[in-house]
């Protein structure tokens, strides 16, 4: 686990919401990425395993050096990791820019990603959650989100549609949240 928190930052503990099939220390608990940085190396594996195109061999990205850049621990990017009894679920990241077509809009909530095995159980919402509060925190007065596959998590937390972009080969719907 980690230590203190930094300066400013205040932890996040949201209970996962399937509560019929969880005992009680079950809890998910959402700090700052910065206070994590062992869990790299894992979190790049997760990174490469679930956006191969990107992430994988041959990919255009680099998990390592994103994560590294979402373990900043002022300003943007910003990243909050997930854990359930010590051990990593999820992670996000607060970013200054997303896509390419909508670099008018800042911060976005981005890079979340919840264990396979996790899924369908708050997680991510618990990891959206704090991304909202990081946002406010650094005086934005929204905030987005572009994806193909956490639509319905977005139209939970209020988010509202502003159009859809075609980026590569996907169908991405952009959100905004008043904050």
């Amino acid at each position: 686990m980690s230590g203190r928190p930094a300066a400013g930052i205040r932890l996040v503990a949201a209970p996962l919401t399937n509560v019929a099939a969880l005992v009680p220390s079950e809890e998910v608990l959402v700090e700052p990425l910065a206070l994590h940085v062992a869990a790299l190396p894992e979190l790049c594996r997760l990174f490469e395993a679930e956006w191969p195109g990107w992430y994988g061999a041959g990919g255009r990205g680099n998990a390592a050096a994103d994560l590294a850049a979402y373990a900043s621990s002022a300003g943007l990017p910003f990243g909050v990791v997930a854990l359930q009894d010590g051990a990593v679920c999820g992670v996000a990241a607060l970013k200054a820019e997303s896509i390419a077509s909508h670099r008018h809009l800042s911060p976005w909530a981005a890079a979340g990603l919840v264990k396979a095995s996790l899924r369908g159980r708050g997680i991510g919402t618990a990891l959206l959650v704090a991304l909202e509060e990081q946002a406010r925190r650094q005086g934005y007065r929204a905030i987005h989100c572009a994806t193909s596959t956490s639509e319905s998590l977005l139209q939970r937390r209020g988010y509202r549609l502003v159009e859809r972009v075609a980026e590569g080969s996907q169908d991405l719907g952009v959100y905004q949240r008043d904050l």
